[in-house]
């Protein structure tokens, strides 16, 4: 069986991540999409509320399951003998700071996890989930980054419910 993990922070996870989620599903048997518990940033909404959004939002995937994982990716991804890792690319600034990171992952794994890297569709390529929590934050439309039950949670943690 081909398995994959899909890391990231997912705060909040936007219909760019949810691209590349049904595009690396379609490609591997098993996708693990695994938030990152990563304790130098504050983020929106914690990790157990990422992991229950990530859940509702690719319960139509079969094949997708939804995890956390704190510490090294290299670490995770052994301990679930996983050997990919999937990173999305935006622009040619995300391939220059995601390939360091793969270079990095693959030589501290002994060369056990390569990086499959999947560019985001056009449409999608503007998206960033600070950006819309920065709209967000302002009482802006979000409709067309996340999902309708990620944009009104969004806005309750803002007040704007």
């Amino acid at each position: 069986m081909k398995a994959a993990i899909y890391p990231g922070s997912f705060d909040p996870v936007t219909y760019g991540h949810l691209d590349v989620i049904k595009r690396a599903a379609d490609i591997f048997d098993e996708l693990t999409v695994s938030v990152l518990n990563n304790t130098a940033k504050t983020p929106l909404f914690s990790v157990d509320e990422r992991v229950k959004i990530l859940e509702e939002a690719t319960k139509d995937l079969p094949n997708v399951k939804v995890d956390s994982f704190s510490g090294l990716l290299i670490d995770y991804a052994k301990s679930k003998d996983i050997h990919v890792a999937i990173r999305g690319l935006r622009a040619i600034t995300d391939f220059e700071y995601e390939l360091q990171i793969a270079q990095t992952n693959r030589k501290l794994s002994n060369e056990e996890l390569d990086t499959m890297f999947l560019t985001t569709s056009l449409e999608y390529a503007y998206l960033s989930s600070s950006s819309v929590k920065e709209i967000a934050s302002f009482k802006g439309d979000i409709s067309q980054c996340v999902p309708p039950f990620v944009a009104k949670l969004i806005y309750e943690k803002y007040g704007h419910a």
